[in-house]
């Protein structure tokens, strides 16, 4: 099907629609359409000219994507709210996994994990296109498991203060950086280490609270979640960390996403390996509590995805190939996992 014919019913731009991304080495289709029907989420036909969307972000001005391309010479492809490509562009890295736009949608950030690097784009709102050159910056560092930790690995990107800053998580690195920022050019005024997280533990993705001066730090190889303070410079003081597995597994896994409800009240942790969703109570000063684990209803769960008008999860079982369901309450809590729909070498899902 050619782009410019996808009719807007597909677009994941009303409720009950939704987009999953694949990896095409893996036998995945294409971008997919999720449509919401009585008995579930229903896969529409693929999209096969975009073949590897590992993640993407959405202006939510004008309904533009910027979806991934993560091969060695990575690519962003920009979409229409058809889905119409509008051009795409390197990102100066190998492997881009992770990407943001500021608050004002006028910088665009890409993280490349295989090469450690991080680009930022200044955007211009009204079109959606880059506009000149990226900016790029290298991270330096290495941890002590030699099979993952070798180099740098950027693997998330978020903005703060306004745009004004970038923070960066480096799993190879062991860090967390952070990129200041000129807002009007949107170059790289200079770089600082945010927090340096324990050897060997591989810091994956950041999640911040809706409300309190909190941020959440997934490491990927430790299985664990930290609780950092922010300071008004950008940096990071850890106040705790906690095991995002159960004291009696000892099976191989590692952590994958994470996700605060929009009250401040859960927070939400992918294992994979032991194949569970964590399910955590956030205190008024933001400690966390387990309350519960839950089957992720496939292997591999990589990315999640929280649909709380809809009173539900939807789970990116990449390992498994299927996209699971799990009822939430309104209390937070998970039910148990329904297997949902099959997408094979499914990665990504996105409103």
């Amino acid at each position: 099907m050619a782009l410019g014919t996808l009719p807007s019913r597909l677009l994941a731009e009303k409720t009950g629609e939704l987009i999953a991304g694949t990896y095409a080495q893996e036998g995945g289709p294409g971008l997919v359409p999720l449509e919401a029907s009585p008995t579930g989420w229903v896969a529409g036909r693929p999209l096969d000219t975009i073949r590897n969307a590992s993640f993407g972000v959405r202006a939510s001005a004008t309904g533009i994507r910027y979806l991934l391309d993560e091969q060695e010479k990575g690519r962003v492809g920009v979409y229409d709210r058809g889905l119409q490509r509008l051009g795409d562009f390197s990102t100066r890295g190998a492997d881009p996994c992770h990407a943001a736009l500021s608050p004002d949608g006028g910088m665009l950030a890409v993280a490349n994990y295989s090469s450690g690097s991080v680009a930022i784009w200044r955007i211009d709102r009204t079109t959606g296109r880059p506009i000149g050159e990226a900016q790029l910056t290298v991270h330096t560092g290495e941890g002590p498991n030699r099979a993952r930790q070798a180099g740098p690995h950027a693997h998330w990107v978020g903005f703060a203060m306004g745009g004004k800053l970038l923070h960066a998580v480096d799993l190879g690195a062991d860090a967390i950086f952070a990129h200041a920022l000129d807002p009007q050019s949107g170059a790289i005024v200079s770089t600082s280490l945010a927090y340096r997280a324990p050897a060997g533990s591989g810091p994956r993705h950041l999640a911040r609270h809706p409300r309190l001066p909190i941020v959440y730090l997934v490491s990927e190889l430790a299985n664990t979640v930290t609780i950092l303070a922010t300071h008004p410079d950008g940096s990071f003081a850890a106040k705790g960390a906690l095991s995002t597995l159960p004291a009696e597994f000892s099976g191989p896994s590692t952590a994958a996403h994470i996700a605060v409800n929009k009250s401040g009240t859960r927070l939400y942790v992918s294992n994979r390996g032991h194949d569970s969703i964590a399910v955590f109570a956030i205190g008024a000063d933001g400690g966390l509590t387990l309350l519960q684990h839950v089957g992720s209803g496939g292997r591999g769960p990589r990315l999640f995805l929280l649909i709380e008008e809809r009173g539900e999860m939807l789970v990116a079982n990449q390992r498994s190939g299927n996209v699971s369901r799990l009822s939430l309450g309104k209390d937070g809590r998970l039910g148990a996992a329904a297997y949902g729909t099959a997408i094979p070498g499914v990665v990504f899902l996105s409103a």
